[in-house]
Parts: structure tokens; sequence; C-alpha cells
């Protein structure tokens, strides 16, 4: 991060890839020998894996189980182990077992704290990300840029993540603005380069270039003088989300001037963004909104905008909107969110929301932490509460103090076994089961009686 910028003030707060290829990661060596068979292409990749699934585990049980796995049913040097194995994987000549080894890897990543472990293999996990980036197509290179975010993620800021930055900086850059490239894959390049800054960069030139090249990727979308009152989606629309997320959690960190400077650029023109027919378009501009009257407020407490009217209103006929072209679905998720957008532009408010964790919790209470939040829940999924519980890197952003060590009986204590929460779901289904039976009865002795 650059060193003009404070990591611990109000305005900073405390989608990767997983398991679609996961069969054809397995494809490894048994017995802890290395398989040495000939080169096999897409086609039969699925069949020669089959044949080699004994020595590694399915990928895309790392994010489902997460790290109870390696109490309950291993050791970390099983996990290790596996580890090496798909790090080799990458190199593999079937694109679909290099994306699996990519995605197995990240999911091990997102779920367990392995530190020492990675620092041992930076350079060659560097390498094998970058390899994937230039010569993967789609779904590999996006797992490739899920994978890069999660590694900073591991390291924290430092040279090591620093120069992780350096190598795949350029490369993430060239395929966001790649337009012949993958929507799925530029969209996840947007995010890890805006992660990856985030965690990394101590050049505050180097932030602002980010910055301005995810800039020119979501100002696309704003509304043009020639167009009509509404936005239109198209296939970049998604593209145009990411990096508008991005870019405001690296405005986050940026200089005051800076920030002022963002302010006068886009304060006027990102609530266009809030006539887009697309939900997620609506609810990222007014989240988006919502983080920059809160910065403008903490810089200037009588900050003033000029057309408050008209944007309160659009705030307002969102969070009651009630249009039947539009699913049910979203106009629930709408509403609920432009109500807090709503509280938090005309009364300064937001409703704190409570994240526990093992035995601690985290209050959010701003939209900075939130966004900053939401971020980094995107990209590591279920493994959020382990690494807020152990990464140092997280629970610096958050402010909550070293780790808490816990002994291995108050980890038992506070653990659900999987049997138990099978348990657990099961008898929900079952009350739910009866509860819907008894209205159902009710309701047909009324008809009845009728």
């Amino acid at each position: 991060m650059p060193k003009n910028k404070k990591r611990n003030t109000s305005h900073r707060g405390g989608s990767g890839g997983g398991g679609s290829g996961a069969a054809a990661a397995t494809a490894a060596t048994a017995g802890g020998q290395h398989r040495n068979v000939q080169p096999f292409s897409d086609e039969d990749a699925s069949i020669e894996t089959m044949s080699h699934c004994s020595g590694y585990s399915d990928p895309s049980s790392f994010a489902e189980d997460g790290p109870e796995v390696l109490d309950e049913e291993g050791t970390q040097e099983d996990l290790e182990y596996k580890l090496k194995g798909f790090i080799d994987l990458t190199l593999d000549k079937s694109a679909k077992t290099r994306q699996a080894a990519l995605e197995g890897i990240k999911n091990a990543l997102a779920s367990k704290m392995l530190y020492e472990f990675i620092l041992e293999r930076r350079m060659t996990l560097t390498d094998s990300i970058e390899r994937c980036l230039k010569k993967g197509k789609g779904d590999e290179q996006r797992a490739a840029a899920a994978l890069a975010s999660v590694l900073c993620i591991q390291l924290g800021p430092g040279i090591e993540s620093e120069e992780v930055l350096k190598t795949l900086g350029p490369i993430l850059k060239k395929i966001i603005c790649d337009g012949t490239a993958s929507i799925q894959a530029r969209q996840t390049c947007a995010t890890c380069f805006g992660v990856c800054c985030f965690i990394a960069t101590d050049d505050i030139t180097e932030l602002y270039s980010t910055l301005q090249c995810l800039e020119n990727i979501f100002t696309k979308s704003y509304l043009k003088e020639k167009d009509t009152n509404v936005i239109c989606s198209t296939p970049n629309t998604a593209l145009h989300i990411s990096s508008l997320l991005a870019w405001t959690l690296l405005l986050t960190i940026c200089p005051i001037n800076e920030v002022k400077k963002k302010l006068e650029v886009h304060f006027h023109k990102l609530p266009s963004l809030l006539s887009s027919d697309d939900v997620n378009m609506r609810i990222a501009a007014g989240e988006s909104l919502a983080l920059l009257f809160e910065l403008a407020r903490g810089m200037e407490s009588d900050f003033f905008y000029e057309d408050m009217e008209s944007l309160t209103q659009m705030l307002r006929t969102l969070a009651t909107d009630g249009n039947k072209h539009r699913a049910k679905a979203d106009k629930r998720k709408q509403r609920s969110v432009f109500r807090d957008i709503l509280r938090a532009v005309e009364e300064r408010d937001f409703p704190t929301e409570t994240v526990k964790f093992g035995p601690e919790r985290m209050y959010i209470d701003c939209w900075v932490k939130k966004h900053t939040y939401d971020t980094f829940k995107e990209i590591l999924g279920s493994g959020m509460q382990y690494h807020l519980q152990s990464n140092e890197f997280l629970r610096n952003v958050f402010e909550l103090g070293p780790p808490v060590m816990l002994d291995a009986a108050a980890l038992k204590t506070m653990k659900i076994s999987r049997f138990e929460r099978h348990l657990y779901n099961s008898a929900a289904f079952k009350a739910r089961t009866k509860a819907r039976s008894k209205c159902r009865d009710k309701r047909a002795d009324v008809g009845e009686f009728f």
C-alpha cells in the first residue's frame, strides 16, 4: 500500500472459481510415486484422469468442508501432499486438468492458512498463474485470477505480494482491456487486480494507474446524452459491475486529495447507473454512492450535494419498486438494499451488522467496512470466517487485533461435526414440513366450511 495513506482510519473497514473441473485435477500419482504418462489432449482428459484418481481428493471438497476436513480426516502433511500434486498439475498438457488444479489450490488456500507452505513455493505458484493467464482461455484464466487473489490474501502486505502484483499486474490489465477475451475471465481479473493492488501496492502511482484502468471500464456504462432514461444491459455489464466494485474498494485507501478529485468527476455521473435494467448494476451503483457519501462527509461534515432532491427521489423509487416487469426476487433484494442506501444518504445512518466467527464477533458499522467485507467474502466464500480468525492481514484490515489463541479442547467444544449439522438440518426440515401441513389442513377446513 502507498506509504502516505492511512491503514487504520475511519475510512477503512476492518467471484473466484471453484470445483467445476474438479474431476480432472485428481489425475496424479498413487502411492506417492510421480506419474510418468504421455501428455493427453482435452478430449481424453476425463478418461485419463479417472484412472489416476486414487492419489488426490476432489478439489471441491476444500470449499465444501473447509478446515474441518484436516482435523477430522487427515493431517497437515496430507493437505500439503495434495497441494504439491495440484501445483505439478498446473503444468499439465490438458487445459481442463490445469483449470481444476488451479481451483483445487484456490479452494485449499481459501479454507486454511498455509503461509509457510506457499511462501516456499511462491515463485512456482506465481509462474504457474502467469503461464495460465497468458496461454489459457476463458475458465482457465478465470481460475488463475481467482487463485492470484487468494494467494495475495494469504501473503498479506509485503515484498512477497508486491512481487506477485508486479509479475501479474500487467497481464491482468491486458486481459481486462482485451475485448476478445472471455467476459467471465475479464470480470475475475478486474476483481483480482483491485484486490491485489489493495493488499500489495506500496506505490501511489501504481494505485492511481489501477484506478484509472478500472475507471475506463465501468464508465462505459454511464448514461450518454443521446441515450434514453434507461441503460440497457449488455454482455459487458457484469465486467462493468466488477470494475466498479474494485474501483470503489481502492478508493477507500486513496489519499484525501485523490478522493476529492474522484468525487468531483463521478458524483454527478454515477447516479445514471441507477437507471440500468440490470438489478446487480443498480445495487452496485447504489452501494458505491452510499460509500462515496460516507467518504465525502468524513472529509467535510457539512458536505453539500447539489442534486440531493433528485437523487433521493430516485433512491426512494428503487426502495419501493413495484414494477411488474421485474422478477419478484430482484425487487425484494433491491428494495432491501436501497432502503439502507436511502437512510445513509438522507439520514447518515447505517444499520449495524454483526459477524460471528469462533468465539469472536465483528461489528460492521459503516459502508467502507461493509464493502471491504463483502469483497473478501466473495473471494474466500465459506473460508471467510476462518481467515477472520487466523489471517493477520484481514484482522489488521478490520482492526480485530492479534489472533485469539485457543487450545484444542476449546476448539473441539466450538466445532459442530458434519453429522450434527445433518441432524440439525433434518430436524429443521421436518419442523417446516409439519408447519406447512398444519397450514394446509386449516385452509382445507375453511374451504369445506364455506
